[in-house]
């Protein structure tokens, strides 16, 4: 049986509206047609809208420049962030100084820490501070934990501006956990410009980059760049690097294995 266009539509939005989430491959296997055909209404419904693409798939549509306010963001995709967290967390060696930004998969790092010595935690985040702060009460770490100073943003639980950047500037890391609103041709993006500012001189003054991105992040593009991919030294998500991406896929680690660098 053929579908017109406009039928194949009503259909995507009836299984949207029923899953939350739907997949071009069991699309266009219901409908028998091309996966490229699926990929064209998608772009189509996105345009009007009406859905958001991901990486091989669609969600309810979510406008991307826009981002959601700190706690329900957190709730979003959360076992996939706990499960790059736990792998961000693997990658911290004793005596590091390490930066932190602001985001709902960097807040989690801290929850993972077990037995590692004299770390210096330098983050914008007043979530993960307290989180961090949380291990050294339990000993599960040691070390001190600095909140940069600036100015507060309690939507996103966080401190930018001027003064954040400057003191940055001063100082070096040995590893940075950046977060990020989304990736697309090779660009990472974010939602916010101070916190994206932030982040990239994070990246700027650190030996090492570590990219935290779970799969709703893949093909997406948000409003502000904050690097290019290459400048990440490695990238942590909860699935393999998509085909159209190889060029990537040595700095690609799966939160389900993997030893980090």
């Amino acid at each position: 049986m053929t579908y017109a266009k406009i039928e194949r539509f009503e259909f995507i939005l009836k299984q949207l509206e029923a899953d939350g989430k739907i997949v071009v491959a069991n699309i266009a296997e219901e409908l028998q047609v091309a996966p490229e055909t699926i990929r064209r209404d998608f772009d189509e419904l996105e345009q009007q809208h009406l859905l958001t693409r991901v990486h091989g798939g669609a969600v309810k549509y979510t406008n991307v420049r826009n981002e959601p306010a700190f706690l329900r963001k957190l709730q979003m995709q959360k076992e996939a962030k706990r499960n790059i967290a736990r792998l961000a967390a693997r990658c911290i060696c004793d005596g590091d100084t390490i930066a932190v930004d602001t985001g709902t998969t960097t807040v989690h790092i801290a929850d993972f820490l077990l037995a590692v010595d004299d770390i210096t935690v330098v983050t914008n985040s007043i979530a993960a501070a307290v989180q961090f702060n949380l291990a050294i009460e339990e000993r599960r770490m040691t070390g001190k934990v600095i909140l940069l100073g600036g100015t507060t943003n309690p939507r996103q639980s966080s401190v930018t501006g001027a003064m954040t950047l400057e003191l940055l500037g001063n100082m070096n890391f040995d590893r940075a956990f950046i977060s990020c609103g989304g990736i697309s041709e090779g660009i990472v993006y974010d939602y916010d410009l101070d916190e994206s500012l932030i982040s990239k001189k994070m990246i700027d003054r650190s030996k090492m980059n570590f990219l935290l991105a779970d799969a709703s992040k893949i093909n997406g593009k948000s409003f502000y760049q904050i690097c290019h991919i290459e400048e990440c030294s490695e990238i942590l998500c909860d699935i393999a690097c998509p085909l159209e991406w190889q060029a990537y896929e040595e700095k690609w680690t799966v939160c389900n294995g993997g030893k980090c660098g």
